[in-house]
């Protein structure tokens, strides 16, 4: 008997256990989340707040190529032939000489070189296929996915550095686009711990189930949300630094950015799909690796610098 009345009033206890036990899960990879986001961009933004351009250089530069990495690391675990070696020297170049141009002329004076740079790597592909064997498409396929992969993740993200860059130099010659990559940068994870949080607490309808079974319309909402109230917080506590933006910019740029951030994250959710990998990396507690991480910023940082450039119209 006193088994039994064990065993009945334990049963209670269990089937609580059983329902909470996902959400703790669910807690718990919140704030993993949460903390490896903050803990990197805290670095990131350091380096870009310190004043030191070549300690923003280290870290802007390390960022997508270990991201380009895990892309090619994809590829390889799914047996899709790739030129890796070649797209991560181009990739460095690449990077080092965006970098240095935006540095000395300014973000606008760089594209003959971002263009020199990949057409010479479109022809150091082909001409590293010459040498290799022709069968049915996989010489397509190995330009068409390595091309690719420098496109997505390293000339996209080279867009960070250009709006460092882009505004005029204080008159003791320091970069004054930092607080402009801040807003970037706050702005896009907003978007994407909105997504999270709304989604996590609220989620109930499908939003691209085929893509990503996870993701639900209120998520989609919370992102935009999320955006705006850091477009404008961040206004309103820096908005000396932050001047060329305006109530209509901040609404436009919230939106748009926080749309962008999502689509981001969406074509990451397609290439892992496609090559059936949860995430590109495990080195980063809750998110996985650093492609997961910067996914989301490969759309908005080239948004919001065409947006200064065009519509702002800061040379």
């Amino acid at each position: 008997m006193k088994n039994s009345a064990g065993i009945a009033l334990a049963m209670p206890f269990a089937a609580f256990n059983l329902r909470v036990s996902p959400m703790t899960a669910q807690r718990l990879t919140f704030f993993m989340r949460l903390g490896s986001t903050l803990t990197l961009w805290a670095i990131i933004l350091a380096s870009i707040l310190s004043g030191r351009e070549w300690a923003f250089f280290c870290v802007i530069a390390a960022m997508p190529l270990i991201a380009l990495w895990e892309y090619f690391r994809m590829l390889d675990k799914d047996g899709i032939p790739n030129f890796q070696l070649t797209a991560m020297i181009c990739a460095s170049i690449f990077l080092g000489g965006s970098f240095y141009l935006s540095s000395v002329k300014g973000s606008a004076h760089v594209l003959d070189f971002e263009l020199a740079t990949l057409v010479l790597f479109l022809l150091v592909m082909f001409a590293r296929q010459m040498f290799a064997s022709i069968r049915d498409r996989e010489p397509l396929q190995t330009l068409a996915y390595t091309l690719f992969g420098l496109f997505w993740i390293a000339w996209m993200f080279s867009f960070v550095t250009k709006i460092l860059f882009l505004p005029p130099r204080s008159p003791l010659g320091d970069a004054t686009g930092q607080f402009y990559v801040l807003f970037l940068v706050a702005v896009t994870k907003f978007s994407d711990m909105g997504a999270y949080v709304f989604g996590s607490l609220f989620g109930k309808h499908p939003f691209v189930p085929h893509i990503s079974p996870k993701k639900t319309w209120e998520g989609f909402a919370g992102a935009l949300f999320a955006s705006l109230v850091a477009a404008f917080g961040l206004h309103a506590l820096i908005p000396d630094k932050l001047s060329a933006f305006g109530n209509l910019d901040l609404a436009i740029l919230g939106l748009v950015l926080g749309f962008a951030a999502v689509i981001g994250d969406l074509a990451e959710s397609i290439v892992k799909r496609s090559t059936q990998i949860k995430d590109s990396g495990g080195v980063l507690p809750g998110i996985g690796g650093t492609l997961d991480l910067i996914d989301s910023l490969l759309f908005t940082a080239p948004l919001l610098y065409f947006y200064m450039r065009f519509v702002l119209g800061i040379p």
